[in-house]
């Protein structure tokens, strides 16, 4: 996967140096997304040598299985049904995955159906693939096998509401969390307690068929629990986590499907999620395929023999626009440290997933605010700060984020633009448009956070 207006970001460079550095930060972004590579990570975790399938360190023996189901839902699945179709080919029944719309052309499987739907919003077409993947599941025997492909954005990829929860307040309550600053966990505390599969619903439906859940992690610190909201495994929050996050925001009174639904679950009159020691998870083994964490390693490991590579740090959170001014300035002390010309370019990168609490009425994502933020502070030679959405999609824009250089700031006054003025409305998608800066992948049909890149040459 590459970045798709390349050459016109680094042109946008005012010396060599800071092209020299451009450049440099988006080879780094393309090896993270190579590395991220669903495709690639499943076939290098999963492989079968005639009966016996090897996930990891286990090994399955498929001879006495009678039947093989895959089902899941996620950004990065397109990429796991294909990977996991090319592994076991005839042996597998029947299978369907939800994946963003629009990408479905990309993949190529004929076993596994790919269903197409709305992501982060959810919407009749991510029903109507979660509802006949609890069709598939309640099929399964004991003697069957189930697949479950599980990656980022699967929350609104499987949503599957209770009859009493109509969809259109399924959709505003997930719209207003993402907007409200509240972080993932809170979020997917609510997604699961208005859900027919997450918090180990999925597991459950499939009982009691055997289960391996396939995993690409795009939750900081990989709780399985959070991820996709948990289907396969067993859920630590409850109904009153849930109801007071729809309180904490202010949701109550917008959303009263939502809220009666949640406090008739306080009260015991809907059954809660599952919990740990549930013996549905005796048949259920889950594995951890790509994380952050997981990719970063990679990265530094491939890239360490041209340049010299430092993780900051797996778990960038908070506010977007305080780790921006945080790592720009990490960025200056480092350019102030370090004596010209180096050897070989410095390169820094940093993982998680920030949060953006929305006041202004601009246009943007986590991503390209921390940029805004830290080209409000960044100024130096020779220095290129990125920061990138892995699944090509930051905030409700087609940008994937956005890239500066130490005289971004210089260029952006020259031209009348005040970074200020654009962060404070949280407009950063419009402020990159109007200078530059905005990168541009179309959907990667992968999910591991976010990453940013810190470049010195």
């Amino acid at each position: 996967m590459t970045i798709q207006n390349r050459d016109g970001l680094i042109e946008m460079g005012a010396g060599e140096n800071e092209r020299e550095a451009r450049r440099t930060a988006i080879d780094v972004l393309e090896a993270v997304l190579s590395e991220a590579d669903p495709f690639s990570v499943v076939r290098g975790s999963v492989r079968l040598e005639e009966d016996l399938l090897h996930v990891q360190g286990d090994v399955f023996d498929l001879g006495d299985v009678e039947e093989v189901y895959v089902i899941g839902g996620g950004k990065a699945c397109g990429g796991m049904a294909e990977a996991i179709e090319e592994t076991l080919g005839s042996r597998i029944t029947e299978g369907l995955v939800n994946i963003p719309a629009g990408t479905a052309e990309r993949y190529h499987t004929k076993r596994i159906s790919l269903n197409e739907a709305r992501h982060p919003i959810p919407d009749e077409q991510g029903i109507a693939g979660a509802g006949r993947m609890l069709e598939i599941a309640g099929e399964a025997g004991e003697r069957d096998l189930v697949i479950i492909l599980i990656s980022g954005g699967g929350s609104a990829l499987m949503t599957l509401p209770p009859e009493d929860i109509p969809l259109q307040e399924v959709q505003e309550v997930t719209r207003s969390l993402l907007k409200s600053g509240a972080s993932i966990d809170e979020v997917n505390a609510v997604r699961k307690h208005l859900s027919l599969i997450k918090g180990g619903r999925l597991a459950e439906a499939c009982h009691p068929a055997r289960v391996i859940g396939l995993i690409i992690s795009d939750v900081v610190g990989d709780p399985l629990d959070v991820i996709a909201s948990g289907p396969t495994v067993p859920d630590t929050s409850t109904f009153e986590d849930a109801l007071a996050v729809i309180g904490r925001y202010g949701m109550t009174r917008q959303a009263p499907a939502v809220t009666g639904h949640l406090e008739r679950g306080v009260k015991g009159m809907v059954e809660e999620t599952l919990k740990p020691g549930s013996p549905v998870f005796d048949r259920v083994s889950n594995y951890l395929l790509c994380s952050n964490g997981v990719v970063l390693d990679r990265v530094k490991s491939r890239l360490s023999r041209c340049f010299d590579v430092t993780i900051l740090t797996k778990r960038l959170e908070g506010e977007a626009r305080d780790a921006g001014r945080m790592l720009a300035a990490r960025l200056m002390k480092e350019r102030a440290s370090k004596k010209r010309p180096l050897s070989r370019p410095c390169v820094m990168l940093a993982g998680g997933e920030t949060t953006v609490t929305v006041r202004g009425d601009g246009r943007g994502g986590r991503n390209q605010e921390l940029v805004l933020a830290a080209l409000t502070v960044l100024e130096a030679e020779g220095v290129a700060l990125a920061s990138i959405g892995t699944d090509g999609v930051d905030g409700f824009t087609d940008a994937a984020g956005a890239m500066i250089d130490g005289k971004s700031r210089e260029t952006a006054l020259q031209m009348g633009l005040s970074p200020d003025g654009y962060l404070r409305r949280n407009d950063s998608y419009n402020f990159f448009k109007k200078l530059g800066g905005l990168l541009m992948t179309g959907p990667t049909g992968t999910n591991v956070n976010d990453v940013c890149v810190m470049v010195l040459v």
